[in-house]
């Protein structure tokens, strides 16, 4: 693969529908081994919990595991929840992996949870939803089989090179209102637990990373392992907000995520380097970008696998919590609301979905509409061999783009 600008992996350790967690942690791992043969350069796992189709409950475990089944990939979180974990905790995990893999670990880091709450009482059938509020969530096209059902595109804008920006996302609000949603709050807290301001949070990991750490009262906390390790820090942000000018502010590089909230994804690498400050780790910004992906050999074939997309994406967006992915037989049996079409439309546009060609000729929009010194892949279809053919012929075909 060419190194100019690297592709990466995300992997949500999908469960598809009549497959099990056990199943999809054992993809995981396949996929991972392939990936690094096909020549990615990062596999990240992300944060999800309570979700009947998403079996990535906790990154720094699987992490483990993909960095044993492997060996020369960079493997990291996309990213860790701050607002489930402590500082001290998340440098103690990644300590851990870095004492046994060194050199190969990345902390990805992100916001989550909302404004804190008082946990709620359990609400019989809850769901959770896929991830903290508002930075992330996880589900096609516009052109997939029963097309008259299905989301149509809504009204955006367009860059100069091409990409798609669709409005901006503005049904965070039901998901925090959610009964579902306070429990998965109630349930990943103590009680009576409230989430440090996020900079807060990522000067307290920095200065244990580094060793200097000091209470208000001057008292030092030194963790073994974990001061010292060589993991590379990365924050991921949706918007030009907190996440953007954190990490611009700390010399850090800045994945934006254009797989989740696309309409956002330019606002937000303006910000991060508009702010940006030099450090001795990073002299210049450094962007990362997600996109949401499914390649097969033509474009009517992509389109049916990424069938389902729509579908999963709206089970998260209605706080059920991310279903198993469908099968393209069982997404064409939705039918899609009005209200269903403008509640995953902007997703479901952004997609992109194709053959080899198509989907080189839009990730090199994306690339060009941010600046992006990488792209981060996401890709989901039903079947494991799919998914794993739809990196390999996108590996293969950006190695060898003009």
């Amino acid at each position: 693969m060419s190194s100019d600008v690297p592709l990466s992996v995300l992997d949500l350790v999908p469960i598809s529908s009549g497959s099990t967690a056990a199943e999809a942690l054992r993809n995981t791992l396949d996929l991972a081994r392939r990936a690094e043969e096909f020549g990615y350069h990062r596999y990240w796992l992300a944060e999800h919990h309570l979700n009947r189709g998403v079996a990535g409950t906790s990154p720094a475990l699987i992490i483990s595991l993909v960095a044993g089944a492997t060996a020369r990939i960079r493997v990291g979180s996309g990213a860790v929840q701050l607002g489930h974990h402590t500082p001290l905790s998340v440098v103690e995990q990644f300590g851990l992996l870095d004492a046994v893999h060194p050199g190969r670990i990345d902390l990805g880091l992100g916001r989550s949870g909302g404004a804190p709450r008082t946990p709620a009482a359990p609400v019989e059938g809850a769901a959770g939803v896929a991830e903290g509020a508002g930075e992330s969530e996880e589900p096609g096209t516009e052109d997939a089989p029963g097309k008259e059902d299905g989301p149509g595109r809504t009204e955006g804008t367009f860059t100069d090179s091409g990409l798609y920006l669709p409005p901006k996302y503005t049904g965070f609000a039901r998901l925090l209102a959610s009964p579902r949603f306070r429990l998965h709050q109630a349930l990943l807290r103590q009680p009576g637990a409230t989430t440090p301001e996020y900079p807060d949070q990522i000067d307290d990991i920095l200065a244990l990373l580094a060793g200097n750490y000091r209470s208000a009262d001057g008292v030092e906390a030194h963790v073994v392992p974990g001061e010292g390790a060589a993991v590379e820090v990365w924050i991921l942000g949706s918007s030009g907000g907190t996440s953007a000018l954190t990490a611009a502010a700390r010399g850090l590089p800045f994945a934006a995520n254009y797989h989740v909230s696309p309409g956002t994804v330019v606002e937000a690498v303006e910000a991060y380097r508009k702010a940006f400050r030099p450090s001795p780790a990073l002299a210049g910004p450094r962007v990362l970008v997600s996109a949401d992906v499914v390649v097969a050999p033509d474009d009517a074939t992509a389109r049916r696998l990424a069938s389902g997309y729509g579908v999963w994406v709206r089970s998260i967006r209605t706080a059920e919590g991310a279903i198993p992915f469908p099968t393209p037989e069982e997404a064409a049996r939705h039918r899609w609301s009005d209200e269903d079409r403008a509640l995953v439309a902007d997703r479901v546009d952004t997609q992109f979905v194709g053959s080899p060609e198509t989907v080189v000729e839009r990730l090199e929009a994306l690339r060009a509409a941010t600046g992006a010194d990488e792209l981060l892949i996401t890709t989901i279809t039903h079947g494991h061999e799919d998914r794993v053919r739809s990196y390999e012929l996108l590996a293969d075909a950006w190695a060898k783009r003009s």
